[in-house]
């Protein structure tokens, strides 16, 4: 019995430790990966308790190393976003322009029923009333509805609306998201000329920036530390 006691008081605060240094990412469950990492430290930390044959030593050993493992995983992946499209994936676009994209659908195994579905929960009862659609990597639907249907909408106040684009990220961390410039038909030059009149000469120094449906653009420096 105190044996037993030992291990569950060991357990637990061996993993109430390492979920917290771990961070509040890998307690919200964010990601799969993330989901699945809390599931596998979960199961150690029960099998450490319940089965006397592993050792003490050895239980806390595993869990501490998967641990270490899975935060060196998260730093590469803050670091690194060939690292995060690996571990995360990147979102995708399923309704575009109004229009269903089976492609994508077909890619991440959704099929009409379940983006329905998503779509009443973000109270969308109608396609029709979609501009865009985004699957996140967690698997959360965000939905972009067209600009007549809006709560207060220009429909019912006689307004025509104007053409609808989609915000897309064009830097990232420092880093040029190309394939999206070339989407949005926005030129390199277009660009380098947006970051000098706000005196950014090194793109390095921009934590994000993005383009706007108004073809603004938003721009947010790094912190000098």
């Amino acid at each position: 019995m105190l044996d037993l006691v030992l291990r569950t008081m060991l357990g637990f605060a061996i993993l109430l430790a390492l979920t917290r240094l771990l961070g509040k990412k890998q307690l919200s469950q964010f990601t799969i990966f993330t989901y699945i990492t809390g599931i596998a430290i979960g199961s150690m930390a029960g099998e450490f308790v319940i089965h006397k044959d592993v050792k003490i030593v050895d239980g806390l050993v595993v869990m501490s190393l998967w641990c270490v493992m899975v935060y060196i995983v998260e730093f590469a992946s803050l670091k690194s976003s060939k690292v995060r499209v690996l571990l995360d994936g990147e979102p995708t676009i399923v309704i575009k322009k109004g229009q269903i994209n089976e492609k994508a659908l077909k890619k991440q195994r959704l099929n009409i029923d379940d983006l329905t579905m998503h779509l009443r929960l973000n109270k969308v009862f109608s396609i029709m009333d979609v501009e865009y659609a985004i699957l996140e990597p967690n698997g959360a639907l965000t939905v972009m509805k067209k600009s007549d249907k809006d709560p207060v909408t220009k429909e019912d106040m006689c307004i025509t609306p104007g053409p609808v684009g989609l915000p897309s990220e064009i830097i990232v961390d420092g880093k040029i998201v190309e394939k999206n410039l070339l989407e949005l038909g926005y030129t390199r030059e277009k660009l380098d000329f947006e970051l000098r009149i706000r005196d950014i000469t090194n793109v390095k120094t921009v934590l994000y920036a993005e383009l706007q449906q108004d073809r603004s653009l938003y721009i947010q420096k790094k912190s000098k530390n």
